[in-house]
């Protein structure tokens, strides 16, 4: 207990370190009158078709994540689609990617579905969101300009890969005994039934990993996942109308691809900063200058919060999930 309190300072000075040092990287060189100058000028009507390109991104994604459950225990469409929201909700508001761990408390609340095969499914997202975010910037990479961050990002990106092919391998060939070794250590714990609820929480967490086992079931997850990135792609593209930019549409995919891997570092809550120099720095190659980029970041940030924002606050209602988060 004591060293989790400890770490948790540390992380969130850790977090507020690379959220200023973002922030100076977008405002670096940008003159405010600049900046005003450009959301003054910028024609806002584009926000509705960005929205509403937006709105099939997530239900794609909702899907993506419904489909990644076993059959025998998938929670309904509506319950995942409500947990979802809840995470994005809880992953603005706190640091540390908090809603991760949200949703999976909100799905039990809503469909008693096991938290270690909600834990799973989450897993499974992150390497399919890695690995399609990867395979749209090698797509990409024959449009793009000369970029020079882009061999260090496809260095990563390899290592990155070779470190999911050594996970899945494991958990495809071992199974629960490798998901078992994980969690070995938690049947040391004190208390009567402790060896029960851990072999309990092995076999959730291996139904869980059943995008992995499965053929059918990582296509249509890995399909779906890259179908909700080109989407999101393209609402973020429709955007750039607003500013005038005239950017092709690669352009819209290396901001959706710059800003989701970024959003690996440590950071203050909603990605404060980190989000505003992504795109930043993914608009550089294209010649857009740094107020118009700015104001289109700061646009494009609130674009993908605020909606969130209302949505989980009005699914969760006063104090909702408070007692839940304190109880797990």
């Amino acid at each position: 207990m004591t060293s989790r309190r400890g770490v948790r300072p540390l992380l969130m000075a850790v977090g507020l370190a690379v959220t200023g040092a973002c922030t100076y990287l977008a405002v670096r060189g940008v003159a405010l009158d600049d900046a005003m100058d450009a959301l003054a000028a910028s024609d806002l009507r584009w926000l509705a078709p960005a929205s509403a390109v937006l709105v099939l991104a997530i239900w794609l994604r909702i899907v993506r994540w419904w489909v990644l459950f076993d059959r025998s225990s998938r929670p309904p469409l509506r319950a995942v689609a409500h947990a979802l929201f809840v995470g994005y909700f809880f992953n603005n508001i706190l640091p540390a990617r908090a809603g991760e761990a949200a949703r999976v408390i909100a799905l039990h609340s809503k469909a008693r579905t096991p938290r270690a095969e909600a834990i799973g499914t989450v897993v499974i997202e992150r390497v399919f969101d890695l690995l399609a975010l990867l395979l749209l910037l090698l797509a990409s990479y024959p449009l793009l300009p000369e970029i020079s961050w882009l061999r260090a990002a496809a260095l990563l990106g390899s290592v990155v890969v070779a470190g999911l092919v050594v996970l899945v391998v494991v958990l495809v060939r071992y199974d629960d005994r490798a998901v078992g070794w994980l969690l070995s250590p938690l049947r040391r714990l004190p208390g009567s039934g402790v060896s029960e609820r851990v072999e309990h929480a092995v076999a959730n967490a291996t139904r869980g990993l059943v995008g992995l086992r499965e053929p059918r079931v990582a296509l249509r997850g890995m399909a779906l996942t890259v179908a909700s990135w080109v989407v999101l792609g393209l609402s973020y593209w429709i955007l750039t109308a607003a500013f005038a930019l005239d950017l092709p549409v690669v352009a819209g995919m290396l901001v959706v691809v710059a800003i989701n891997l970024s959003l690996v570092l440590p950071s203050s809550p909603a990605a404060l900063g980190v989000f505003e120099a992504a795109t930043v720095v993914a608009l550089r190659p294209f010649d857009v200058s740094q107020a118009e980029a700015l104001s289109y970041a700061l646009v494009l940030h609130l674009l993908n919060l605020v909606p969130f924002l209302v949505i989980g606050a009005a699914l969760l209602g006063p104090g909702a999930l408070r007692g839940r988060l304190h109880e797990d």
